[in-house]
């Protein structure tokens, strides 16, 4: 993903996920498969993509197994006709594209949602069957999720682009593959999380921290050293990314 942002195919880099998880994953076929389905579609509009991937292709929020990793690889939410919030969003906004029709996904906490530009005003909610929501709606959601206590403002709503998205869905894999104690899926994922480019100082910090807590020491001390050769960090950032690299390597010296 070394590339401008409006450059990097969400669709492929989607699918590169999947085959990290898979490597049986035939990423060309996949694109493929995203192009013929949406030569299906009779309408280019928003509403004609909706109904195409939600009552012809009968895609749907998986409410049973909501954590399962496979609910964020493309592949497999078309295989299952099952997903979350983003792989869902994705797929629309993808389809949609191919139709010559621009979808917006906007990164909301607590659950991911998609804009059609030409009505501002409603967001799609793709876990829901693509059901509409307006800001009101969009509060209540939100405060369902995360509670009543989060303050919600219309900022929120503000739309994303590939970077956030992408990193979102590897948030997602790396909190599900945490809760299962998957060492070998948390390995890959942050292995993807560091990669992703623009990422925050401080989340690549917590990254070498996770790779630490899985064992892989010598890979958290060189991306350490790293991000303290990098030329944004401060000379006392980097003396303290230094200091943890080294006391990570200390006990095998």
């Amino acid at each position: 993903m070394d590339r401008p942002e409006s450059q990097i195919p969400l669709d492929e880099a989607a699918l590169i996920i999947a085959g990290t998880a898979d490597p049986t994953v035939h990423i060309p076929g996949e694109i493929d498969r995203l192009d013929g389905l949406a030569e299906q579609i009779d309408r280019p509009d928003a509403e004609g993509v909706s109904h195409f991937v939600f009552d012809v292709l009968g895609l749907q929020g998986d409410r049973q197994t909501y954590d399962d990793p496979e609910n964020s690889y493309l592949h497999r939410v078309l295989d299952r006709r099952l997903g979350i919030p983003i792989s869902l969003s994705v797929l629309l906004i993808e389809l949609a594209r191919r139709r010559g029709v621009t979808l917006q996904g906007i990164g909301m906490p607590g659950h991911f949602l998609v804009r059609d530009p030409s009505e501002p005003d409603l967001l799609i909610d793709a876990f829901s069957g693509g059901s509409r929501l307006d800001y009101a709606a969009c509060s209540k959601l939100v405060h369902a999720v995360i509670g009543d206590e989060f303050e919600f403002h219309p900022g929120m709503l503000a739309p994303v682009g590939p970077v956030a998205i992408l990193s979102r869905m590897l948030a997602n894999l790396n909190a599900s593959f945490g809760r299962r104690k998957d060492k070998i899926g948390l390995l890959w994922i942050l292995r993807l999380q560091a990669a992703v480019p623009g990422v925050p100082l401080a989340t690549r910090i917590e990254l070498a921290n996770g790779l630490a807590r899985i064992g892989q020491i010598d890979e958290a001390s060189a991306l350490l050293e790293e991000l303290a050769s990098e030329p944004a960090t401060s000379a006392e950032a980097a003396q303290l990314l230094r200091t943890r690299s080294r006391g990570l390597l200390a006990p095998f010296n």
